[in-house]
């Protein structure tokens, strides 16, 4: 077994590992930090899915770095301009050659005796353990199981004897031209396959249960485009990020506040765009505004597939799959070649991996999230988890500073050991995600809780989150700092000892 020792150990090199990299690079540059990656190329999320037409559901003024500019006009990126966009940014800045890659993440064990962590990590490819020993571990796996995507019980699957897809796992080259597509599903995944593979298929319907949210943003930001002839790409990039940043907050806010009126808004604009002949059960959702994520479409792309006849909309539920395609409850039968079960993800944190505290199995459902980002009872460990009503590297970002911010001040005060510790009894039954949607209620059982009050609350506000995790007082009394400052050479913590 191999072994390593760091004083920072960063899990997972996708959107926010490598953000997260580099924020240390910057910030704590004495400390030494690794990057576990389980896949064999940067990217997460960017390298996984390869599906047709697969983009960001986020414009990239917002999901991209605050550190560095996302220099394209497009406002919703593709997948594998989002994946170089993370590679370039790894290679800027220097952080590539601090990953390993081809290693799944087995277990993390934190030893009280030693204070570190012990995290056991597997080559698939040889089969060989590895172990690194890390003073602290930053957790950016992501939020859902890579092996597979979540398909429901669907009768009669097995029976299909045309070709059966799920996003998560696309296979390569396949050619679907001239085929009958059905693409079960109506969220993000499922809005973008359709307008995608109109181009190729002879049809393409989306199946869905109930309807979604479906928003219309723009394809290009024409302003910052006009706006680099004269700025430079920093203050051009700044400029749009802000200007996002209220615009969500503006919408989630009035969606709250005002639900049927945004209802009205939302459902006026889709009727603008799909046309008189189209029938809008198929876009009116039975819940109010952002209590699920809404999807956005650029430039109304699906609305207009729609509209030109390419692509249809079927609002009902599924008896059975038969060999040539779906039978449906209210009797109609979709004539298939190709199903796509874009039904979900299947949520999982820390990748898999087991969690524990002095060899007692940590039950995540059981700790309450310190500020969205540490586990209440879990020493020196962050997991970093962006926003479900916003991008999600907005969080990431200001997350990866509030852990430098943390790291610096152990450092400072002499600290080897920090522990968030609810001393008021504030626990709720309710998990940090603020949404209804399927995905989040099926794995309400491997979620942390929220509290009662800050800052055991997911605010899920980066205006809110942003003072308080750049700037707030780390001594609030909620963690608790522990250790003596006793250097020593080499080892775990060297960084962290060395004030």
């Amino acid at each position: 077994m191999k072994h390593t020792y760091l004083d920072v150990l960063i899990i997972g090199a996708g959107l926010s590992g490598i953000g997260a990299a580099c924020h240390l690079k910057k910030k704590c540059p004495s400390l030494r930090f690794g990057i576990i990656e389980r896949r064999k190329r940067i990217g997460g999320t960017w390298d996984l899915f390869r599906y047709p037409g697969i983009r960001s559901d986020s414009d990239m003024f917002t999901l991209g770095y605050n550190f560095r500019p996302w220099t394209d006009t497009k406002m919703l990126a593709d997948g594998p301009s989002i994946r170089n966009y993370i590679e370039d940014t790894a290679s800027e800045y220097g952080v590539k050659r601090h990953i390993n890659f081809g290693l799944k993440v087995l277990s993390e064990s934190w030893n009280s005796e030693k204070n570190h962590w012990i995290v056991t990590a597997i080559d698939e490819t040889t089969g060989e353990e590895h172990q690194f020993n890390a003073g602290f571990v930053l957790n950016c796996t992501g939020y859902y199981k890579y092996d597979a995507g979540y398909t429901p019980d669907i009768p009669g699957l097995d029976k299909f004897k045309g070709k059966l897809i799920h996003p998560q796992h696309w296979p390569e080259d396949y050619d679907y031209s001239g085929k009958r597509v059905v693409v079960i599903g109506s969220g993000a995944t499922a809005v973008t396959l359709v307008p995608a593979m109109t181009d190729k298929a002879s049809h393409v319907v989306m199946l869905q249960r109930s309807p979604t949210y479906v928003a219309s943003v723009p394809e290009q930001d024409l302003i910052s485009r006009n706006l680099r002839r004269i700025l430079p790409e920093m203050t051009v990039y700044r400029m749009a990020r802000t200007r996002n940043i209220l615009l969500q907050r503006a919408v989630y806010r009035l969606s709250l506040a005002k639900p049927k009126a945004m209802r009205r808004l939302l459902l006026a604009a889709a009727r603008r765009q799909l046309g008189p002949d189209i029938d809008m059960k198929h876009f009116q959702p039975h819940y109010n505004p952002w209590e699920e994520r809404m999807c956005a479409v650029p430039k109304g792309d699906l609305f207009k597939v729609i509209r030109e006849g390419k692509a249809s909309v079927v609002t009902d539920q599924i008896d059975t799959v038969t060999e040539t395609g779906i039978q449906l409850k209210s009797g109609d039968h979709l004539d298939a070649d190709v199903l796509i079960t874009a039904t979900g993800l299947d949520l999982q944190l820390f990748g898999g991996a087991k969690l524990e505290v002095d060899g007692r199995e940590v039950n995540v459902a059981d700790t309450m999230m310190y500020k969205g980002l540490m586990l209440e009872g879990v020493p020196n460990m962050a997991l970093v988890f962006g926003y479900t009503n916003s991008s999600w590297t907005l969080k990431a970002d200001i997350a990866s500073e509030f852990v430098c911010r943390l790291l610096n001040h152990m450092r400072g005060i002499g600290a080897r050991v920090v522990t968030p510790v609810d001393e008021e009894g504030c626990a709720t039954d309710l998990n940090f995600l603020n949404l209804r949607s399927g995905y989040v209620q099926r794995a309400n059982d491997r979620l942390p809780r929220q509290g009662s009050k800050v800052p055991w609350q997911n605010l899920d506000d980066y205006l809110r989150d942003l003072p308080a995790l750049r700037y707030g007082n780390l001594e609030d009394g909620h963690l608790h700092f522990e250790g003596n400052t006793k250097r020593r050479k080499g080892g775990v913590l060297r960084g962290l000892l060395s004030a």
